[in-house]
């Protein structure tokens, strides 16, 4: 009997997702764009036995935007070069399906699968922001509904094209001159509502069949499509309650889709703080949330509502009314913060120092924060945690403190399983449809 093991991602992010985490004496100015940090990031996870890398992406910037946002690495090319530092680790990088044609996606993350051996994923995003049309010359930004849509269409295609070739179409017969197989090349034909793709894709598969698809999105429309789709989603949630409902809705939803739920991961993010002590873990956390202003954080907040200026309304008053503002983009976060706000009766301020400087649960010694990975992963509430780095040095101490004791409790690795991510991940290799199709035709003949 296989045990259930723990599953980590390291989301590897520059300078921060923190607008003030640039400030630390410790972190690189201009880390967002050196290959030398990140190859050191990535090593790092590796040592620690990681499953998978996370490059985060987005279309649309303003004078607003987070340091980080302002001036990064594309991610596929980021993880092409990671892809020859690294061995087992697995690969994952976000694109968008609003803004982004189905042929050249396909194309691009096979290409990153066969590079690497067979460790890429992609997290297939729609573009929250409004602002991302006006760099694309594509009129209005699609709505919320429309956009998941589009995804579910672009996915599909995309799956599509990478069946292109069957696994042994390329005889390579030197003596025979014969260099593929005709019959195990096949054309998609695609002629749907928004796309139209003929095929076939110019990139055979790689060993682990399809990169593997994960989902971000936590609205009612994210969760549908991860649930038919995806093979593992990022989420966000601050207390086990919350994470544990969203588990088993997104897992009751595969089932109802003819899909097993263990066939679909879920990871939480999570942005640990581990000190030696937990006086040494709330020091470092202070030394980032010191060095925010409040105009700042009104900034950060206003991203999340298609940059809206909440610099307009009274810092210490009650969280504005502000209507469906924010529905169109990220409309999980965006209700979460709003319910939050009324719920818990919080002040402008306050909202906005703690979406900038996020004050995270997992916070404290290895010993507590292990406890909380493994009450999580337990009580039904994750698989695996996406792991961001919210303080220097987090991802170090990550694997250097709390990864040993999980490993002890017999809940995580010590050693890989598979230079595959699928593999890494228990993720079966999706079989290729057509051979698939020929397969049980001759059984049914026979």
């Amino acid at each position: 009997m296989t045990i259930r093991q723990l599953k980590l991602g390291a989301n590897l992010n520059g300078v921060g997702n923190s607008i003030s985490f640039w400030r630390h004496p410790s972190i690189p100015t201009d880390a967002s764009v050196s290959l030398e940090f990140y190859k050191q990031q990535a090593l790092k996870a590796e040592e620690g036995k990681f499953d998978l890398l996370f490059i985060a992406d987005g279309l649309y910037i303003n004078e607003k935007s987070n340091p980080h946002f302002l001036n990064r690495f594309e991610p596929l090319t980021l993880l092409s070069a990671l892809a020859a530092v690294t061995t087992n680790i697995g690969l994952v990088a976000t694109l968008s399906t609003s803004y982004s044609e189905p042929f050249t996606v396909a194309r691009q993350f096979a290409s990153i699968d066969k590079l690497s051996g067979g460790r890429a994923g992609w997290n297939v995003v729609t573009s929250p922001l409004e602002g991302s049309a006006l760099n694309f010359g594509k009129g209005e930004h699609p709505q919320h509904s429309l956009r998941y849509e589009i995804a579910e269409e672009h996915v599909e295609v995309v799956k599509g094209l990478w069946d292109s070739w069957e696994d042994d179409a390329f005889v390579g017969d030197k003596a025979a001159g014969v260099f593929f197989d005709p019959s195990k090349l096949h054309t998609l034909h695609h002629q749907g509502k928004h796309f139209s793709v003929q095929g076939p894709l110019n990139i055979a598969r790689s060993k682990q069949g399809h990169p593997v698809i994960f989902q971000a999105g936590s609205s009612e429309s994210g969760r549908d499509l991860a649930a038919r789709t995806a093979d593992a989603i990022y989420t966000a949630h601050e207390t086990l309650e919350e994470a544990s409902a969203f588990y088993q809705d997104v897992k009751g939803r595969a089932a109802s889709y003819g899909r097993k739920p263990e066939e679909l991961l879920i990871f939480p993010g999570i942005g640990p703080i581990v000190g030696r002590t937990e006086e040494e873990a709330e020091r470092k956390y202070r030394e980032i949330a010191e060095l925010v202003s409040i105009d700042q954080a009104l900034n950060y907040l206003g991203r999340y509502f298609d940059h809206f200026n909440f610099s307009q309304f009274p810092l210490d008053e009650p969280f504005p009314d502000i209507g469906d503002l924010g529905s169109n983009s990220f409309r999980s976060t965006t209700d979460k913060i709003k319910q939050e706000a009324r719920e818990q009766g919080l002040t402008l301020r306050e909202v906005a120092l703690r979406a900038s400087t996020p004050r995270t649960s997992f916070i404290g010694t290895p010993e507590r924060v292990s406890d909380l990975i493994q009450e999580w992963f337990e009580e039904g509430a994750a698989d695996g945690f996406n792991v961001r780095t919210v303080v220097p040095n987090g991802l170090a101490d990550f694997v250097d403190l709390v990864v040993p004791i999980l490993q002890a409790r017999g809940l995580y690795r010590t050693e890989y399983e598979s230079d595959t991510l699928r593999g890494n991940l228990g993720l079966p290799v999706p079989a290729n449809r057509y051979a698939a199709q020929n397969l049980a035709k001759a059984v049914h003949e026979a």
